[in-house]
C-alpha cells in the first residue's frame, strides 16, 4: 500500500532537523561576559591592595610623628631642668647625651635627612637604652629604624632679656627609613616672675 505524506508534515519534520543559524554567537557573548568579570575582579584586587599599602604607610608616618613628638618633649622638659639651659658649645657629629649646641642644626641635615651625625640619641625612660626598640640588621624585634634624635639649639636672649631661646628639634622613625617625621619648637627658659596680664 502506496501513503503519500501530506506535504503539511514534511516542512514540519523539516523544520524539526534543521539546526538554528546561531553560528557560535551564543559562546563569544559568554566568553566577552567572563573576561568583563575578570578585568573587575582585578582591578578589585589591586584596589585593595593599594587601599592596605596606603594604610600601612599611613601607620607608620603617624608612628615616626609621634616618635618625634615625644623626642621633642623630652628635649624641652630637659631644658627646663637644673643648670641645664646654658648658651651652648659647638656641636659636631653624634652626642652622647643631650647638649645645648651654640650652632644651629643645619638646612642641609633637614632637606637631606642627613641625621646620623647630628644630636643626641633619646631614650624613652621606659625602655633599656636607646637603640633597645630599633630593629638589627641581624633581625632584632625592634619597632623603629633607627633610635630617635633631639638636637638642641641656642638662639639668644628673648626681646626683654628676660628669657633665653632654644630651638628644640627631634628626628623620628617609624619601621623603615622611609617613614621620618621632623618636629621643632622655640623653646623659652627664664627664671623671671612676669605677670601676664591674666585676670
Amino acid at each position: 500500500m502506496n501513503m503519500t505524506i501530506p506535504c503539511r508534515w514534511m516542512r514540519v519534520a523539516h523544520a524539526l532537523t534543521r539546526r538554528p543559524d546561531q553560528a557560535g554567537s551564543a559562546l563569544i557573548i559568554s566568553l566577552l561576559m567572563m573576561l568583563l568579570i575578570t578585568l573587575l575582579g582585578l582591578s578589585m584586587m589591586r584596589s585593595v591592595g593599594l587601599d592596605t599599602r596606603m594604610t600601612a604607610n599611613t601607620g607608620e608616618k603617624q608612628h615616626a610623628f609621634q616618635t618625634a613628638q615625644t623626642a621633642l618633649q623630652y628635649g624641652e622638659w630637659w631644658l627646663a631642668q637644673a643648670d641645664n639651659a646654658t648658651t651652648g658649645v659647638n656641636c659636631t657629629g653624634l652626642l652622647q647625651a643631650p647638649l645645648v649646641c651654640a650652632n644651629p642644626v643645619s638646612q642641609s641635615a633637614m632637606v637631606n635627612g642627613s641625621w646620623a651625625n647630628l644630636g643626641a640619641a633619646y631614650a624613652p625612660p621606659s625602655v633599656n637604652g636607646a637603640n633597645a626598640l630599633v630593629t638589627s640588621a641581624s633581625g632584632g624585634s625592634g619597632t623603629y629604624f633607627a633610635a630617635p634624635q633631639i638636637y638642641i639649639a641656642y638662639l639668644g636672649a628673648s626681646a626683654a632679656n628676660q628669657a633665653k631661646l632654644y630651638q628644640v628639634t627631634a628626628v623620628g622613625y617609624g619601621g623603615n627609613a622611609n617613614a621620618v617625621s621632623v618636629v621643632q619648637s622655640t623653646y623659652s627658659v627664664s627664671s623671671v616672675i612676669r605677670d601676664l596680664g591674666g585676670q
